[in-house]
């Protein structure tokens, strides 16, 4: 059926995930029996005796629905941009566990992380099939000799800003730091899904490389709001524990841009930091506080804007469909105005 009017955001996402969540399903499932089992936990699709959950789909899948419709924006079918949906997806979530070890972090979407029930060596190594697998789901696919290399290097560049979001842990303070962590972390994934998604589609370099851009600008603003989110969101609608980032002296944007100042709050904020005993829930307060007083929450989320606003420039030089142009829009509007 051809679509004649934008989807909401919603329906976007609920459809994605009806059209991307069995064939993301399937190709677990071609793991080998053991890890294949720790996997489906991750995602909750199974207990741990391997009972099938009833409880509904968490995921969002945004990374999936981007590379769906850069594909149709081009002018090419949904479909012939599977293979790339549900490899990002699975990279995704192969960072998710990795991450999560890395942060300590025993909460994720609201359930007890992978390493928190089944052991730090389980989530590696479900991290590292994942990431295989996200690669197995292009070979064979049509355009495979340019999306596998596309993909390998989304993966390198993802590990280098996980290892440079552990340095800016040791208390760094430059701003530019944490946008590259920014930019290794989320931005090149939310890019990598974007060019996969116009090449599968038959788009010229150009097109592509404007597509790419879209993605990337729009993976700073996510993380300017994912980076808010962890120091002021709601711990039940993000489903990880309130003030994470604080209690474990992460230097996420907005604490890197409060750092940056030289005013009393910002040195305050750099003493906290830099104590060598535990944050409790009262110092993570005043830390929260004392980002307030130097207006760095108030930069962050402008500096979102501005990321959204780069984003749809180059969407709209990509000469993208009207309609996908229009839920590609809605979507980088909701990364800034999500609740998680």
């Amino acid at each position: 059926m051809t679509m004649t009017e934008a989807r909401d955001c919603p329906t976007i996402l609920a459809q994605t995930a009806t059209a991307v969540g069995p064939l993301l399903r399937s190709r677990v499932c071609r793991l080998p029996e053991r890890i294949r089992h720790v996997c489906g936990l991750h995602f909750g699709w199974w207990t741990e005796h391997g009972t099938a959950r009833d409880a509904p789909e968490t995921r969002k899948l945004l990374r999936p629905a981007l590379t769906l419709l850069a594909c149709q924006a081009v002018g090419g079918p949904a479909r012939a941009a599977h293979p790339a949906a549900v490899a990002v997806e699975l990279i995704h979530n192969a960072g998710l566990l990795h991450d999560d070890i890395i942060d300590q972090d025993p909460l994720r979407r609201g359930r007890p992380a992978l390493w928190a029930t089944q052991g730090v060596p389980a989530a590696i190594l479900a991290g590292d099939a994942l990431f295989f697998a996200a690669v197995q789901a292009l070979v064979g696919a049509p355009g495979a000799d340019v999306s596998v290399p596309v993909l390998l290097d989304t993966v390198q560049v993802l590990i280098e800003g996980e290892y440079r979001d552990v340095l800016l842990e040791t208390g760094a303070d430059r701003e530019h730091e944490a946008l590259q962590v920014a930019a290794g972390k989320t931005a090149v994934l939310l890019a990598c899904a974007c060019e996969l998604g116009a090449a599968a589609g038959g788009a010229d370099p150009e097109r592509v490389r404007h597509l790419r851009a879209f993605g990337h600008h729009l993976g700073i603003a996510f993380q300017c709001a994912d980076d808010l989110l962890g120091i002021w969101g709601d711990p039940g609608t993000t489903g990880k524990p309130a003030r994470s980032d604080l209690r474990h002296r992460k230097v996420s944007l907005p604490v890197a841009a409060a750092m940056a100042q030289d005013s009393p709050p910002a040195r305050h904020l750099r003493e906290l930091y830099r104590a060598r005993t535990p944050l409790g829930d009262d110092d993570c307060a005043r830390a929260a506080d004392l980002i307030e007083q130097t207006g760095a929450r108030e930069a962050t989320e402008r500096r979102a804007l501005d990321h959204v606003a780069d984003a749809l420039r180059h969407l709209d030089r990509a000469d993208p469909s009207p309609v996908p142009a229009a839920e590609l829009s809605s979507l980088a509007h909701l990364v800034v105005h999500r609740d998680r």
